[in-house]
């Protein structure tokens, strides 16, 4: 139990090292001043070239999402998520080590040139996400969390960072797993989490891109938006659009539904009148469902 407990303790002392690090020593490296650097420029080319052009560039919970993005990146870990996890981590492996498992990985890429390894890498974890996303929204006690998410009504950059913290554990613990078996380096998972959200800040941004012939690959503001309207078609009752970084798996099974730009359609849910609009609300209220 010590051996959990010192763990418990070291992960918050070690992030804390790690996030004023982040914040007072740069570097290319750094996920503080990445998010910064493209929330910035999203949000200039929102400026120069809205597509809701009656949105203001303060647009409604804009200050409210700012927070969501900085506390879901930065501060849930501190306070919450990262000594729970790395526990659970220990746990895991102990509990592997009773069968005699040392080493969950499967497939060691290292010797790959790194486009492939980066490629089955963002692949793999896109695919694991995207059926996550669909879950979320079929799971009634998923959804629940997911509500503060779709609670948006005018999309913009910091939009995609408004999540309730428990999706960050339900993402990172089914993923867990899969992505251990395969042994990607930390610059892997650098270069495609900072393409993931520079993406996902462009798919919720006030833009009216689609790419081109490029909009079945990669996720865009014009097809994300169908995601987060109210009005969903009657047989896609779930949702639509699940995709976060690629596209291609929306229209592969069959989910993908662009009937027009959506540049002016309603935003949000069923019900969502019951979701308080402040931050301390929408994180304790999923807690206090009883769906």
């Amino acid at each position: 139990m010590s051996k959990y407990l010192d763990t418990f303790i070291n992960a918050y002392s070690g992030y804390w090292n790690y996030l004023t690090g982040e914040i007072l020593h740069p570097s290319w490296h750094n996920y503080f001043y990445w998010l910064i650097a493209l929330s910035l420029i999203v949000w200039l080319l929102e400026i120069i070239v809205p597509w809701r052009k009656n949105q203001g560039v303060f647009r409604r919970d804009f200050w409210l999402d700012g927070f969501y993005m900085f506390f879901n990146f930065f501060l849930f870990s501190l306070v919450i998520f990262n000594g729970v996890s790395m526990v659970a981590v220990e746990l895991f492996n102990d509990f592997l080590g009773l069968f005699g498992i040392t080493n969950t990985v499967a497939i060691s890429v290292q010797s790959w040139p790194l486009v492939l390894r980066f490629g089955l890498a963002f692949i793999l974890a896109d695919f694991i996400q995207w059926n996550v996303h669909r879950t979320l929204h079929r799971v009634p006690w998923m959804w629940e969390f997911h509500k503060v998410h779709h609670s948006v009504k005018e999309m913009g950059f910091a939009a995609h960072l408004r999540f309730h913290w428990m999706e960050s554990v339900i993402y990172k613990t089914i993923q867990y797993i899969p992505l251990a078996m395969i042994g990607f380096g930390i610059e892997d998972y650098f270069i495609m989490h900072i393409f993931a959200v520079a993406v996902g800040h462009l798919n919720h941004a006030n833009l009216g891109w689609d790419y081109g012939p490029l909009k079945y690959i990669f996720n865009n503001p014009r097809m994300h938006i169908w995601h987060h309207a109210k009005e969903l078609p009657a047989d896609h009752k779930y949702g639509v659009n699940y995709g976060l970084t690629f596209s291609f798996w929306d229209y592969i099974f069959g989910s993908a539904y662009v009937p027009t730009d959506g540049r002016d359609i309603e935003l949000g849910f069923a019900g969502e009148e019951s979701l308080p609009d402040d931050f301390i609300g929408q994180v304790t209220y999923p807690l206090s469902r009883k769906s």
